[in-house]
C-alpha cells in the first residue's frame, strides 16, 4: 500500500465528520495510531492550512473536538450565500435569555422569568430553533420543571472551546451601571451574532 498518508486521511475523516468534529481519542481510534501522534499530525495539518493563504478552510478546536471550518476572511461571501427571508437576528429578549442561560446552567424557566423580570416562553422557544440551547433536565420538587442549558452549537457559533471562556462577570453590582453594562454586553452579543 506504500506510506500512509495521514495528513490526507484526518482531513477526510474531518471533512465526514462535519460540524460534529471529532476529539482527539476519536481521530486516534480511526487512525489506529497513539493519541500523542495523531496531535502531531492535526497540529501539522493546521500548520499547512495556515501557511497556504490560497486555502479556504482551517482545522479549529471548538467545545473539545476538532473540526474543519472556512476561514473568517471569507465570511461576507458565505453570509451572501446563506442569507434568504427566512433568516432572522436574534431578538434581545432572546439574546437576554441566553446570556443568563449561559451563565447560570442549568437553570429553569421560573428562574429565568425572575431575573428577567418577564415572561421568556418566546426566547425560549427561539433559542431552541436555532440549536443554542436544550433542555438538559428536569428540577428537583414539584413540577420537575425542565431545567434549560447551552448546546454543543452555542459553543461553535461564539467560537468558544468551553464555556471557561465566556467573559467573566463584574463581581459588584453597581445598580446605577447595571442598565448601561447590559446594553454594552448584548450590544456586542448582537453584532458577535450577526457577524
Amino acid at each position: 500500500m506504500g506510506i500512509t498518508n495521514w495528513s490526507s486521511i484526518l482531513e477526510s475523516i474531518l471533512f465526514a465528520a462535519g460540524d460534529e468534529g471529532l476529539t482527539l481519542k476519536q481521530m486516534a481510534e480511526v487512525l489506529e495510531v497513539d493519541e500523542r501522534i495523531t496531535l502531531d499530525i492535526v497540529e501539522q495539518l493546521i500548520q499547512e492550512y495556515e501557511q497556504d493563504e490560497k486555502r479556504g478552510i482551517n482545522i479549529v478546536q471548538l467545545a473539545g473536538t476538532y473540526q474543519l471550518a472556512t476561514k473568517k476572511e471569507n465570511a461576507p461571501y458565505l453570509t451572501k450565500l446563506v442569507e434568504s427571508p427566512s433568516t432572522t437576528t436574534i431578538s434581545q429578549a432572546a439574546l437576554e435569555t441566553l446570556a443568563i442561560i449561559a451563565y447560570r446552567q442549568p437553570i429553569p424557566r421560573a428562574e429565568i422569568e425572575d431575573i428577567r423580570g418577564v415572561k421568556t416562553e418566546r426566547p425560549l422557544q427561539t433559542l431552541m430553533s436555532k440549536a443554542l440551547i436544550k433542555e438538559v433536565g428536569r428540577a428537583e420538587g414539584p413540577g420537575r420543571a425542565y431545567l434549560y442549558g447551552t448546546t454543543k452549537e452555542f459553543l461553535d457559533y461564539f467560537g468558544l472551546r468551553s464555556l471557561d471562556e465566556l467573559p467573566p462577570l463584574p463581581e459588584k453590582v453597581n445598580e446605577e451601571f447595571v442598565q448601561e453594562e447590559a446594553d454594552l454586553f448584548f450590544e456586542k452579543f448582537q453584532e458577535t451574532i450577526n457577524s
